[in-house]
């Protein structure tokens, strides 16, 4: 060490000269794909995380409460709306009843495992919006509640709305929120979320990009043959990566003739603002025993 000193002849030159290389190491080291991340980064991101949370909570409320002020005048109207609305649901609870007797009997019957059983089974957790990253390349938002209340990566998360996105990198006490408005169909990391429309069997796609431009997903290789219209509803099919089935994901404006004609393009109004969030819900898969 000393004769590398002196060969230098300057210790801040060597100085520089290791921080460099520890900077481009860590750096290489940061920018690597991963799906985990190292417990520095873990102690950072959830000090980070608590530092976001002290500042954001009370600007949201002060927000939310103006908001809510402006917004009594349409409280009458919605309460109409509910009574009619819980109506509604004490019909629809007594058919479901009887429905969820009926499966049970049919599942008996047919000698189901506790995993079929349980397959849609699905727990959620209220989770709290602690900051939010604008940035157009890197769309995301941080939460609450990390692995200390089981939130692993590739879970769903929601809003009352609609589906918002997928948990990205998990820490001890908060998680990141990768936001649907960042799905790109040229990026590889960018995860695809098979979809179906309410009540139509033979509608089947892909939604794997957002257009920043419009406001709208885009739903592709759905057959010639389809019914799909505008109008419909588009959910989550459930069929690949573990993702919960019958996630609200928006509405069909336009149907559009597909690449080489051979399929058919959807584009989707989500039902999901991405603006002004105080609490998500995060989905919880059933566990599934080896």
């Amino acid at each position: 060490m000393f004769e590398l000193f002196k060969l230098l002849g300057n210790k801040r030159l060597f100085v520089l000269l290791v921080g460099l290389v520890t900077f481009i190491a860590l750096m290489g080291f940061t920018l690597s794909p991963r799906t985990t991340l190292s417990w520095p980064e873990k102690f950072l991101k959830d000090s980070v995380g608590f530092v976001q949370y002290v500042f954001y909570k009370p600007a949201s409320y002060v927000a939310g409460f103006f908001k809510d002020v402006a917004n009594m005048r349409t409280v009458y109207d919605e309460n109409e709306e509910l009574r009619i609305a819980m109506g509604h649901y004490t019909r629809d609870r007594l058919k479901y009843n009887d429905m969820e007797q009926v499966n049970e009997q049919l599942q008996k019957a047919l000698n189901f495992t506790e995993e079929q059983k349980n397959r849609y089974n699905y727990g959620s957790r209220i989770a709290q919006v602690i900051s939010a990253n604008s940035d157009p390349n890197s769309r995301t938002i941080n939460i609450d509640i990390g692995e200390n209340a089981g939130i692993k990566p590739g879970m769903a998360v929601t809003s009352q709305e609609g589906l918002v996105g997928v948990i990205s990198h998990v820490s001890s006490y908060t998680s990141t929120v990768n936001l649907l408005t960042s799905m790109d169909a040229n990026d590889p990391t960018s995860n695809a979320i098979a979809a179906t429309a309410v009540g139509k069997e033979k509608v089947f796609g892909m939604i794997e990009s957002y257009d920043p431009k419009t406001g709208m997903l885009k739903m592709t290789k759905i057959s010639e043959d389809s019914n799909i219209k505008e109008g419909d509803e588009i959910i989550s099919s459930g069929i690949i990566n573990n993702f919960p089935k019958y996630m609200r994901i928006g509405e069909v404006e336009k149907v559009e003739v597909g690449e080489y004609g051979l399929t058919r393009t959807a584009i989707i109004k989500p039902y999901a603002s991405f603006l002004d969030w105080k609490e998500l819900i995060v989905i919880i898969p059933p566990e599934v025993k080896e």
